[in-house]
């Protein structure tokens, strides 16, 4: 009797897909676990294997069809003997492959590196070799195979997605949307009239679901890869020079070398990391009990949310900054809000003040702990201390320096306007380069390079990078704060709007926080806007544009915003930047 291919699981919320690709047609020889179809939802791509060897002996849908969770996609012929038209599949890659080799119509062919011919190879393996498989590698990698290179990724994890899907972006933001929920079921439900008598936290079952969507992410990469023709070539990726690299030591060539390799968590001296009681972002991702007393080394944005993951979920957390300040480089009157709502929280604060040494004990960690300017120390106990002082480029042991490469005094790779290095045909973006360690950041550089090389006017406007912090409430800023425009001696207006007249923030219950637009005094002209409240990750990519395309205040002011929407805010405090806001 046939057996029947379903559609499997794909992840929490996600019902339907559709089919995009058979891989094995009726007649084929399959064997257990050889994908036979690939589907594609909103969120990630998957394929679906068989479930035993035999004989596919019949499609039930069609490709481009939609089908649901459980539906049955084909039928099996268990261990009957089957044509081997897998060849044939398995051969059309290779074939997309050869085609990406070659640009398209209208697109400039390579360029090839201006190198000394004794060290640049005739022939090469790749047109484009990007060495590092996180945001701005992968992206940069896609975008490459678009504009019709030959294009191979160099990445040592068993994943693709870099940092940012495995142990940063993705975890995180899964943990922290999760910690809100358990939050809110035992604290802000009964204001909208949902009582629960009992919440109960299942932790191991919360992590797994954080490794279910960081895997669906890894696996999203990794057909993408497939599906633009690009070879993963996987293993540690070192530079010899002009046009070569070797990969495990085994040497592969090509025209244009891109270093993407991202950024490590950086450490303080004397401190040691061990991932258990005295972790980094990484194994604060995975704790497998909530710790009683939580300590944070750093007043940033990964700690700030992790320590509101592990806040919500019952630890006591204390933060210790060396600046006076939360967040160093956002807006100054949002950071202060923003201090403020955190100790509401329950958060501890001790600003101004530096750990000088770090002691483990069979109870956890003793930290001592004195002012920045100098004064009596104290100590602090705690289960766990997260060490989050920042990240450093990851330039080491990657051939850089031997190869001629120059770094600056942190180790962040120098390139000029257009990626480059000060060797030939070597080409470096992201946080292994100045400039902000953000992934989206990363990724408009891999598309800005990407096009370069293909001889188009790629860019990416620094002026128009946002950056959010995922706590609650969130906290967005693109553009210039108050602070920097008035050493640079602009003259501003500005505008602000509080959720607390927003209609839509009121009946969320969400009504901390305000909008502030910065506009020149003399052309209106918005140049930053920074917001603290509800889904102000999002709100900002308004403003984002605005910046990108010049608008003023009144652009944005002009604009039909729906109502009642949070996105009122934004144009409210846009009107406010000339004295016109409307609902306060």
């Amino acid at each position: 009797m046939p057996v029947e291919i379903k559609v499997p699981s794909l992840g929490e919320s996600v019902t339907t897909a559709t089919v995009g690709k058979w891989l094995k047609q009726p007649g084929d020889a399959v064997k257990a676990d050889e994908p036979v179809v690939e589907l594609e939802t909103d969120k990630v791509s998957v394929e679906v294997p068989a479930p035993a060897d035999g004989r596919l002996e019949s499609h039930a849908v069609a490709e481009g069809d939609e089908v649901d969770v459980g539906a049955v996609l084909a039928l099996l012929e268990k261990g009957a003997a089957g044509t081997t038209g897998g060849a044939k599949a398995a051969a059309q890659p290779a074939a997309k492959a050869e085609e990406k080799a070659t640009p398209a119509a209208g697109v400039a062919a390579p360029k090839a590196a201006a190198t000394p011919a004794a060290e640049a190879p005739k022939e090469t393996d790749y047109d484009v070799v990007v060495i590092g498989a996180g945001p701005g590698g992968y992206v940069c990698a896609i975008r490459a195979a678009q504009l019709g290179f030959k294009v191979a990724c160099v990445e040592k994890r068993e994943t693709l997605g870099g940092t940012c899907l495995n142990v940063g972006c993705i975890p995180s933001k899964a943990l922290l949307q999760s910690s809100e929920n358990y939050h809110a079921a035992g604290h802000d439900f009964a204001a909208h009239g949902v009582v629960i008598d009992s919440v109960k936290l299942d932790l191991a079952k919360m992590q797994a679901r954080k490794a279910e969507i960081v895997g669906a992410n890894t696996k999203g990469v990794e057909y993408l890869f497939k599906k633009n023709g690009i070879t993963w070539l996987k293993g540690h990726g070192k530079v010899e020079g002009t046009g070569r690299i070797t990969v495990d030591d085994k040497p592969v060539t090509a025209k244009h070398i891109i270093i993407a390799s991202g950024s490590d968590s950086a450490n303080l001296s004397g401190i040691e990391i061990d991932e258990k009681v005295i972790v980094t972002s990484t194994g604060a991702l995975e704790l497998s009990s909530v710790p009683k007393r939580l300590v944070v080394i750093g007043g940033g944005v990964i700690g700030l949310e992790l320590g509101s993951v592990w806040g919500r979920l019952g630890a006591e957390v204390t933060v210790v900054e060396f600046l006076d300040r939360l967040v160093p480089g956002t807006d100054k009157e949002v950071a202060t809000q923003f201090q403020k709502l955190l100790v509401k929280q329950g958060f501890k604060m001790k600003l101004g003040h530096k750990v000088t040494k770090a002691e483990k004990t069979k109870k956890g960690v003793v930290l001592s702990v004195e002012p920045a300017a100098g004064g009596q120390a104290e100590t602090l106990e705690a289960d766990v201390v997260l060490v989050a002082v920042g990240r450093t480029a990851a330039s080491k042991n990657m051939g850089l320096e031997e190869a001629g490469i120059e770094l600056d005094k942190r180790g962040r790779i120098v390139t000029d306007a257009h990626f480059a290095t000060n060797v030939p045909g070597v080409y470096a973006i992201g946080d292994v380069i100045a400039g902000p360690m953000l992934a989206h950041k990363a990724e408009e550089e891999g598309v800005a390079l990407a096009e370069i090389l293909a001889g188009q006017a790629g860019h990416v406007n620094y002026d128009a990078i946002p950056g959010v912090i995922y706590t609650w409430p969130e906290v967005a800023s693109v553009g210039f704060t108050e602070e920097q425009l008035k050493e640079k001696g602009t003259e501003y207006k500005t505008g602000k709007f509080p959720f607390m007249a927003n209609g839509r923030a009121r009946a969320l219950g969400m009504t901390d926080g305000f909008v502030k637009v910065l506009a020149c005094k003399k052309t209106d002209r918005v140049l930053g806007v920074h917001i603290i409240g509800p889904a102000a990750g999002e709100l900002i990519a308004e403003a984002t544009m605005a910046i990108e395309f010049g608008a003023s205040a009144e652009d944005i002011g002009r604009v039909c915003h729906a109502h009642p929407t949070l996105s009122e805010a934004v144009k409210e405090a846009a009107l406010g930047a000339d004295g016109r806001s409307l609902n306060i």
